[in-house]
C-alpha cells in the first residue's frame, strides 16, 4: 500500500521532503491549513512514508460501522463533555501508547486565524513529547517536516519560533493563511 500512496503522491504533482526522523511520539504540528484538500494530500504523504498519523474527532462519529473505520485510518474519539479537557485526554493517549503521531493544525479552522490555538504546544508540553513541524507548501508542491521542535515552556518564544518555520510556505488559499 506505501507505494500505492507514493504513486498517487506524485500523480498529484507532490515531492516529499524529510529533513528529520519522526519520534514514535509526537505532536505534528501541521499548516498551513486553509482547505480540505490538506488533509488529502497530507494523509496521502503520511501513508507514504509508511506513517500511521492519527487525528482528533468528535466521539459522535464513532458510531457502527463508521466508528470503526475512523479508527483504522487513525481518527481519535474525543468527547467534548467530558471533564477533562481534550489535552488531558490527549496526554492520557500518549501515556498509554508506545507509537503515537497526533497531527493537529493550530489554526484550528480553514478560515485565516491570526490566533493559532495553543492546544497543540499544550499536549506536546504536558505529554513530554516533541512537536515535529509539517507542512504543505502549494507553490512548489511540496509536503514535508521541517524540523522537531522541544517545548520549552514560554509559550510566547516558542510560539513565534514555531510560526517562524511557517513565513514562507503558501497555503493553498494564501489569503487565509496568517502565521503572524
Amino acid at each position: 500500500m506505501q507505494k500505492l500512496y507514493t504513486y498517487l503522491l506524485k500523480k498529484l504533482g507532490w515531492k516529499s521532503v524529510l529533513v528529520t526522523e519522526i519520534p514514535d511520539k509526537c505532536v505534528l504540528c501541521v499548516a498551513p491549513h486553509t482547505s480540505n484538500w490538506d488533509y488529502v494530500i497530507g494523509m496521502l504523504f503520511y501513508k507514504s512514508i509508511g506513517g500511521k498519523p492519527h487525528v482528533l474527532m468528535k466521539k459522535e462519529w464513532f458510531f457502527f460501522p463508521l466508528g470503526f473505520l475512523l479508527k483504522s485510518a487513525g481518527a481519535v474519539p474525543v468527547d467534548r463533555k467530558k471533564r477533562t479537557s481534550i489535552s488531558e485526554q490527549m496526554v492520557e493517549e500518549f501515556r498509554l501508547r508506545t507509537h503515537f503521531n497526533l497531527a493537529i493544525s493550530p489554526e484550528g479552522t480553514r478560515k485565516k486565524n491570526a490566533q493559532w490555538k495553543t492546544g497543540f504546544y499544550y499536549i506536546a508540553l504536558n505529554a513530554g513529547v516533541p512537536i515535529v513541524l509539517a507542512y504543505m507548501d502549494y507553490a512548489k508542491k511540496e509536503i514535508g517536516f521541517k524540523k522537531v521542535f522541544y517545548p520549552t515552556g514560554n509559550i510566547e518564544t516558542d510560539l513565534e519560533t514555531i510560526k517562524n518555520h511557517y513565513k514562507d510556505v503558501q497555503a493553498k488559499y494564501p489569503h487565509r493563511f496568517a502565521n503572524r
